[in-house]
């Protein structure tokens, strides 16, 4: 895989950190080594790039040599003549061999002097070139928002199954409260019943919130290429806040300024408008300039009534120099079918930009929304949890006293395990559409990254160790 130096730089300078991947930073310095969907996109801009290299060839000098050593052979039949008058004529009908060497070497040069279709293939492909720079930008971008995303779910996975394993321990010691009291007669079996059916389903919603864990630390580990299981999470006193302060207008002005997908998609349409002019070049001349040294010689000999004779041999050298005009007159319409072509190509190419652009600003717009609700969100959230917190603690009370049944405390328990859930979603949520929208907004960099890590101080694993690697 293909990474720039300062980088791989970077990446060993980490290496050892990498290996434990405690937290964002270090888990999408690994992603940058090993996502081949990055590797891709580094790929293809370097195929791009040569694209351009072999436009500007067209426009350069080109040189060749050639040798050749040509050895013929024929058979003929006199006519009765001669036709060197000092020599006398062989009978008619006389079998004839003749057997000839040819030698040639020759040095070519070339030079095209105009050719507007090759220069505006060029001026097409710098456009292209430049294209692809931005697209790889916006691939390094996606790969921060992809990585941290499933970054998150693992996070947000831990504490779905902190909380689900909580509230397992909690509904089987309902049932255990439950199956007591039926005992001695303080309780109906109902009461046991409804007990024994939510801690069953607890324990069911426990077991596929581990698969969905495993299967979290799998996506994260398809992204970095290495085994990722020790993360750092956001603390319990987490408080959200906004980025820089910018109006919404802000950051939509510099969306359409700064966003590497789109400014992609604008020296696209530059490149496919320059393709116009080059499909119109068809009907422009061409002039080069040619240049040769050739070196030839020739020697052979011929049998006759089975007398053979060498012929003289001969031989020439010497440089030629010449300009050639190409005037294109009929193509049979092919040259207007390209521009045709080209026309209909820069149409669907101006209409692609036209929709990235209606899509980025309706994008960076709702990320700003969300990111400004997120913090009174969150905020609700947490106040959610401590009331179903409050809520659970006094129906237990109320149920010693006699005040509350045990389906009061399973209903109470399973929206404190709800607020719980949305609690731990909130927060990632709001961190991750912070790093959407700086990516609308093209400014999305390693700086960022480093933001959101100084967040992350827990460790994710304080009350729930990781599970298992699954054995292959």
């Amino acid at each position: 895989m293909i990474r720039r130096p300062l980088v791989l730089a970077l990446a060993l300078t980490l290496l050892p950190a990498v290996a434990s991947a405690e937290d964002l930073l270090q888990t999408y310095e690994a992603a940058r080594l090993g996502d081949p969907v990055l590797s891709q996109a580094e790929s293809s801009r370097l195929d791009t790039l040569e694209n351009r290299i072999q436009a500007r060839a067209q426009l350069l000098p080109s040189l060749s040599g050639e040798a050749r050593l040509t050895r013929s052979r024929t058979f003929g039949k006199s006519n009765g003549a001669s036709s060197d008058p000092t020599q006398p004529s062989l009978p008619f009908g006389t079998n004839i061999e003749n057997n000839s060497t040819q030698r040639n070497y020759s040095l070519n040069a070339s030079q095209m002097i105009y050719n507007r279709a090759a220069i505006k293939g060029l001026q097409s492909q710098n456009a292209l070139s430049e294209a692809s720079d931005f697209t790889l930008e916006s691939a390094n971008q996606e790969l921060i928002t992809r990585t941290s995303q499933t970054y998150f779910n693992v996070l947000i996975a831990l504490e779905n199954l902190a909380a689900a394993e909580a509230a397992e321990t909690a509904l089987q010691k309902q049932f255990d409260y439950a199956s007591k009291r039926l005992e001695v007669g303080l309780a109906p079996i109902t009461d046991v019943h409804e007990a024994r059916a939510q801690y069953d389903d607890a324990r069911a919603r426990t077991i596929t919130t581990r698969n969905t864990v495993e299967d979290a630390y799998q996506a994260l580990s398809q992204i970095t290429g290495q085994p990722v299981r020790s993360l750092k999470a956001l603390p319990a006193d987490f408080k959200p806040a906004l980025p820089e302060a910018q109006n919404m207008d802000a950051w939509v002005n510099n969306a359409i300024q700064n966003n590497p997908s789109l400014r992609a998609q604008e020296l696209a349409v530059r490149s496919a408008e320059i393709n116009v002019e080059t499909a119109r070049a068809g009907h422009w001349p061409t002039l080069s300039l040619g240049a040769s040294y050739g070196d030839s010689a020739s020697w052979g000999d011929t049998t006759a009534q089975g007398i053979t004779e060498d012929n003289r041999s001969s031989g020439s050298r010497g440089p030629s120099v010449g300009l050639t005009l190409s005037v294109p007159l009929y193509s049979g319409g092919a040259v207007q079918s390209g521009v045709r072509q080209a026309l209909a190509r820069r149409d669907s190419a101006q209409d692609e930009l036209e929709r990235q652009k209606r899509l980025l600003v309706r994008n960076t717009r709702n990320a700003y929304q969300v990111l400004i609700a997120g913090i009174s969100e969150v905020e609700a959230r947490r106040l959610a949890v401590v009331s179903a917190q409050a809520a659970y603690d006094a129906s237990q009370v109320g149920l010693e006293v006699g005040t509350r049944t045990v389906l009061d405390v399973l209903n109470n328990q399973r929206t404190l395990l709800q607020a719980q859930q949305a609690y731990a979603q909130s927060k990632y949520n709001f961190l991750q559409n912070r790093l959407l929208l700086e990516q609308s907004a093209g400014s999305l960099d390693v700086a960022d990254v480093q933001d959101i890590n100084r967040l992350l101080t827990a460790d994710a694993a304080t009350n729930l160790a990781p599970p298992p690697a699954t054995v292959q």
